[in-house]
């Protein structure tokens, strides 16, 4: 790692200063017509030629002659006086689950390794409007299915800030080509901390909006499943809020989408936290396993906290964690029988699904309607308990990960602490309780190990309070600017 340097003025800004920009500093500089949409689609191209391999966080990369063609259309439509958005000639690249006309979306998945939509998703439609290019995909797991970038169909992606670790999943791609300056800003999906564990183990944020706050369509369910959303991902707080203005809102496809408008998230993150209460949760007072340091570490960004007025104190929530567990395993497993069901039965299809994936499907096919009925009981107790703890608190913290990136290699770990992990995904238990809850939750970085290992700690705000949480890690990011303060090695000088 090494400090960042400050770069120059937009009329005599290099290649390496554009991609070093932040996503709204560079979209300034395209509206105001003081570097081109070429310039910068070069500048993007070139850098990701030189560090993407070996970091594959970017795969299916689009030719460079259709890209620069739409660089040079945009060009022309800023000189024509029309400018599309916020986003205009922005080089994008959609998380390889999130469908994009015209771009295989493989899912991570041989089964769909030449698989082109003919329609974007919602969100990517959203983007695609404010005039982003899209230039490729972001690598994912197979389905998204765990919490490390890893497939058949593009292979592993590796770890910003050490290439023989885990990048963190299932938008790894997505935030380590946000780390490695790839992309000015990305999107991501979480199901199980997708946005959050990989944001926290490459040194970015990762925000998970309020249920319903970025609409998924298309989707075949629109009423039981709401334990995956889509959201932002970004080097600065400020960047997340301005792309999840672009990606949220309501949208009659999707009957539990929120109504509000999204241009709160445009205006200034400013906000006075003095007295504001926060619940550190920790390690659920030692049900969830840790690896050696996380805890310190995630600890010592309490401090951080302390320092722009907030108040932390230990809290725990009047609630069985096991029974948070089992709750999250029956609605997981229910889920994902029905997503990946159709596949599993054909036998030729079964054979080229990973191991975790079946194993998903084959507990959901055990299931029972009590068994789902009971779950979802479980998952209503559980919110109602967040409530209670909010009568005291105004967030709630607590680790991105129960340890540090592993080895990229292994698929996952199987022991933490000396406890053994019983499933593909015990090892990430930390963050189900959000999920489940539906709340908007943000990773913000807290610094290195004495590795040189990046780590993040969730914050978790209360029902519908997106903009509370955003503007809680902006302040927090003022004061520890870790983001600016290290960047890859793999970035040079």
């Amino acid at each position: 790692m090494r400090l960042r340097h400050t770069w120059s003025s937009p009329t005599s800004a290099s290649p390496n200063e554009l991609v070093a920009a932040n996503a709204l500093q560079l979209s300034q500089w395209i509206r105001l017509r003081q570097v081109s949409c070429r310039e910068v689609m070069s500048a993007f191209l070139g850098h990701i030629e030189r560090v993407n391999n070996p970091a594959n966080a970017i795969v299916s990369l689009r030719e460079p002659a259709a890209l620069f063609a739409q660089a040079d259309e945009r060009d022309a439509q800023l000189a024509r006086g029309e400018y599309c958005g916020w986003m205009h000639g922005m080089p994008q690249a959609p998380k390889d689950l999130t469908a994009t006309a015209g771009i295989v979306c493989t899912q991570g998945s041989p089964l769909l390794r030449n698989e082109v939509p003919k329609a974007d998703a919602l969100m990517a439609a959203r983007i695609r409007a404010q005039g982003a290019i899209f230039i490729g995909k972001t690598n994912t797991p197979e389905f998204g299915l765990g919490s490390n970038t890893y497939n058949t169909v593009f292979g592993t992606t590796i770890n910003a800030y050490d290439p023989s670790r885990s990048a963190g999943g299932s938008s790894g791609g997505a935030a380590v080509a946000l780390a490695l300056r790839m992309l000015p800003v990305a999107d991501g999906s979480d199901m199980m901390g997708s946005l959050r564990n990989p944001a926290g183990w490459n040194n970015v944020f990762g925000f998970r909006p309020s249920h319903g706050r970025v609409p998924c369509v298309p989707a075949q369910d629109l009423f039981f499943s709401q334990l995956s959303c889509v959201g932002p991902m970004g080097r600065s707080v400020p960047d997340i809020a301005m792309l999840l203005c672009a990606q949220a809102g309501y949208d009659a496809r999707a009957p539990l989408s929120i109504r509000e408008d999204p241009a709160q998230f445009v205006g200034s993150l400013e906000r006075d936290f003095e007295g504001a209460r926060i619940g550190w949760l920790g390690n659920y007072d030692g049900y969830l396993a840790m690896e050696d340091g996380v805890l310190a570490q995630c600890e010592s960004a309490l401090k951080d906290f302390e320092l722009i007025g907030c108040k932390v104190e230990a809290a725990r929530p009047d609630y069985s964690m096991e029974q948070l567990w089992q709750t999250w395993l029956t609605l997981r497993h229910f889920s994902l029988a029905g997503t990946l069901g159709a596949i599993y039965r054909d036998p030729e299809k079964r054979a080229r699904l990973k191991p975790e994936a079946q194993w998903e499907v084959e507990g959901g096919m055990r299931l029972s309607g009590e068994d789902v009925w009971t779950a979802t009981v479980a998952r209503s107790q559980w919110y109602n308990a967040l409530l209670t703890l909010f009568e005291r608190y105004d967030f709630l913290a607590l680790p991105s990960a129960q340890v540090f990136p592993f080895d990229a290699s292994e698929h996952w770990p199987k022991t933490i602490a000396g406890r053994t992990m019983d499933t593909y995904h015990r090892w990430m238990e930390v963050v189900i309780g959000a999920s489940l809850a539906g709340l908007p939750v943000i990773n913000v970085p807290v610094g290195f190990n004495f590795q040189g290992l990046p780590m993040g700690v969730q914050v978790i705000g209360k029902p519908y309070t997106d903009l509370a949480v955003l503007q809680l890690a902006h302040a927090y990011d003022q004061a520890t600017k870790w983001v600016e303060r290290c960047i890859p090695a793999l970035l040079g000088k």
